[in-house]
């Protein structure tokens, strides 16, 4: 059930604001006037003519203080790094995907952000023997206990789209991805990858629904959530 109309834009800040994810829920937000985007990054990041936001940039240690400013509906996370360029180092690795990541949501809860959506991955368990999706399993289960009225889980599988850095096995997955996605059938499907537009629409329909409690989206309830969301006045 979607959020009936509102007089005032909701409220969202963004965390990860230069990711792939994040620089395409930017250009998404364009031309949708029921939502008003806080951006939060470590360097600025040019924005998309029309867009009706603000960036702030801040040293992470910071970020708290400025998602309390945003005075946010929902909180998005958007965070994560690889193991390459956490440079193989496991402390770096989940600074970066845990502990930064914790931090930002612990800081919404205490704002009184009722909504928090954040991206993990296809997988995440933390019962996995990687630790990459061990991490986001951890993840998952420290923002539940944090409690907030609506979290959103997302996890995709690969992630199509234009990214500064792709790494060489993402690019031979690329190449693969049309065949490999047919492929996936049943319990399969959840593996398929995804497009980043398609992410970035389903993080915003998800932000205007109000049913409370704890879900989790995988590859076919991420297309659903975007093929829900109305399209821009702009588009």
């Amino acid at each position: 059930m979607s959020e009936p109309p509102r007089s005032e834009p909701m409220r969202i800040v963004l965390v990860g604001a230069t990711g792939l994810i994040g620089t395409t829920l930017i250009q998404r937000a364009v031309g949708r006037d029921r939502y008003r985007l806080t951006a939060i990054a470590r360097r600025e990041a040019p924005l998309p003519t029309g867009a009706r936001m603000e960036m702030l940039v801040a040293d992470p240690a910071e970020w708290g203080q400025a998602i309390a400013a945003a005075d946010a509906d929902a909180i998005v996370i958007a965070l994560g790094t690889t193991w390459r360029a956490s440079g193989r180092n496991e402390a770096v690795f989940r600074a970066a995907d845990k502990d930064l990541v914790l931090a930002c949501a612990q800081a919404a809860k205490a704002a009184g952000v009722r909504q928090c959506i954040v991206v993990s991955s296809v997988g995440a368990a933390i019962s996995s023997r990687g630790l990459y999706l061990r991490v986001k399993g951890e993840v998952e289960d420290a923002l539940a206990r944090l409690k907030f009225e609506r979290l959103d889980i997302l996890r995709p599988g690969l992630l199509r789209g234009p990214r500064d850095e792709r790494r060489p096995a993402e690019k031979l997955a690329m190449l693969a991805t049309p065949l490999l996605d047919h492929l996936l059938h049943g319990g399969a499907r959840k593996y398929r990858s995804v497009r980043a537009t398609a992410m970035a629409d389903a993080i915003l329909q998800l932000a205007a629904e109000k049913p409370r409690g704890r879900f989790v989206h995988e590859h076919d309830a991420i297309v659903r959530a975007a093929n829900r969301l109305e399209p821009s006045s702009r588009r």
